[in-house]
């Protein structure tokens, strides 16, 4: 087998790569990252210094970045779901959305988790209260943008979809989308129906005791 990725099941971005994995029925080995594999670690840590994952490695080539890495197996290893549109305005719209999932919801999502991690005076309120009012303005966007739209960029299961996922998976564990966003609910719903993505959720449940503000009993 020629694929190889190094990936948490509850990585949020690692599921981000295993919804586009399972959308083709993409054949891979995973290296599982956890204290229980330090060897896993200790290779991906050779791999890629930086030791963020996911990472994907294909015949001893490294591809490092979930984006990155959905858009290398459309063009190496592509299937019956094109993740990226072959027109390229389309695309640009499908690369525009996967940002705004990325960096304004994954990474004020991530800033609040980060905090319940902290040390007693070690917490950032105002970073905090900032996360939480980017959150608030990227659900009331995304509900006017998801008012006609099935999927992120339209009619199609995308790259954008495999990000909002997970995305908006824990946002709505950590920040929970107020329900004057009906299309932003109904749309997550959506996503967790996906067969691909439905799979990456269950194969985590085993770890949602870790999540640092603790894991709703839902979803």
């Amino acid at each position: 087998m020629s694929l190889i990725l190094y990936a948490h099941p509850f990585s949020s971005y690692c599921q981000k790569v295993l919804t586009a994995l399972y959308e083709n029925a993409t054949p891979f080995e995973w290296r599982a990252l956890s204290p229980q594999t330090p060897e896993a670690m200790r290779e991906l840590t050779e791999l890629w210094p930086i030791k963020r994952f996911p990472v994907l490695v294909d015949n001893g080539r490294s591809v490092i970045e979930a984006s990155v890495i959905i858009e290398y197996l459309g063009l190496y290893h592509p299937g019956p779901v094109r993740l990226i549109p072959e027109d390229p305005r389309a695309a640009l719209e499908v690369r525009f959305l996967d940002r705004f999932f990325d960096n304004y919801v994954s990474t004020p999502q991530q800033k609040i988790v980060f905090d319940c991690m902290r040390a007693d005076g070690e917490h950032d309120p105002h970073g905090v209260a900032d996360a939480r009012a980017m959150l608030d303005t990227s659900y009331a966007w995304l509900d006017r943008l998801m008012g006609k739209r099935e999927w992120a960029a339209g009619d199609a299961f995308t790259l954008a979809d495999c990000g909002a996922a997970p995305f908006l998976f824990y946002a709505d564990w950590t920040h929970r989308i107020d329900e004057r966003y009906a299309n932003v609910i109904a749309y997550r719903k959506r996503l967790l129906a996906r067969p691909s993505f439905a799979r990456a959720v269950d194969e985590a449940r085993p770890y949602r005791a870790f999540f640092p503000p603790g894991a709703p009993d839902r979803d």
